[in-house]
Formats: structure tokens, sequence, C-alpha cells
């Protein structure tokens, strides 16, 4: 089952690598100074999940891995969670993405990020302290935007009901 997962995520992000990337983000001819390029980001990520998948395809072909647990046992990996609640929690977990999308128009990039992390933390249970879930949903996606945005000089979008706020 490790194999199989290897060779998949390793397909998928080199397709996205190869295929997907070259057609759909434009590079331009001339990128002034130390800017980085506009494909710069999708390649790192790219090429991370690749080497990723890669890591998992090795240590699936590894024979200590294999002593060590049965990859057939699910019943191991999801403990004493019953399918149909995993199932509900899987979408509810897209139902979030799918309202970030919305919020990101909506209320911009950071806070649509620290509501999606609440719903995140929620959803997989690291809900029970309260207070250090919400300082790492307040706290995380805040440094992750002010590297960005300052280090980087990445632009994020700010939001249209933001934007009418004046804010």
């Amino acid at each position: 089952m490790g194999i199989a997962r290897g060779v998949i995520i390793t397909a998928l992000f080199g397709f996205v690598l190869w295929v997907l990337i070259p057609i759909y983000v434009p590079r331009p001819s001339f990128i002034p100074g130390f800017a980085p390029p506009p494909d710069m980001w999708p390649r790192t990520v790219s090429i991370i999940g690749m080497v990723l998948g890669l890591l998992l395809l090795g240590l699936s072909l590894s024979k200590k891995t294999q002593a060590i647990a049965d990859p057939e046992d699910a019943g191991s990996i999801r403990g004493d969670t019953p399918l149909p609640t995993l199932l509900l929690r899987f979408g509810w977990s897209v139902l979030a993405f799918a309202l970030f999308v919305a919020a990101v128009s909506l209320l911009g990039f950071l806070l649509a990020s620290i509501l999606l992390l609440v719903a995140m933390l929620v959803l997989t249970g690291y809900w029970r302290n309260r207070w250090v879930a919400l300082i790492v949903a307040v706290a995380l996606p805040l440094l992750l935007y002010l590297f960005f945005s300052s280090a980087l000089n990445t632009r994020f979008p700010t939001g249209s009901l933001l934007r009418a706020l004046g804010v």
C-alpha cells in the first residue's frame, strides 16, 4: 500500500511540475533584479512533494518498515474512530477549504487563513487546549503573512469587505 501511495504522490507532483506549471504559470522574458519568477513557489512545492513521495516509496520498500507496521491494517491507522465519522470529518474539511476560497475574496488572505486554521484545529481535535490553539491559529498565519509580505515582497488579497471598511 505504501508503494502505491509513494508512486501516486510522486506522479501527481511530477505532473504538476512538468505539465501544469509550464502551461498555466506564465514566465516573463525579463525579471528585474533579484525578484523571483512567478513559477518559483509552485516549482518549489512540487519538487518537495516529489521528494516526499520518493521518500515514502523508499521507506515502503524497506524491510524494517514492513516489520514495524502492517500497512494493510487500517484499524491501526484510524484507531477506534468509525469510518462514517472519518468521512464526515473529511466532508467538513472539504467544505472548510471551499469556504476559505470564498472568504479570501471577501475577508482577505490573512483573516481567511486564521479562520481556516481554527476550523482545521477543531476538525482534527486539537481544540481541547483552546488558548494554545487560538494562539497558534492567529500567530502562525500572521507570521507567515509578515514573512512573505515583508521579506519576499509578496502581495496577498486584502478582501473586498476590508477594502470597503478602509482597513
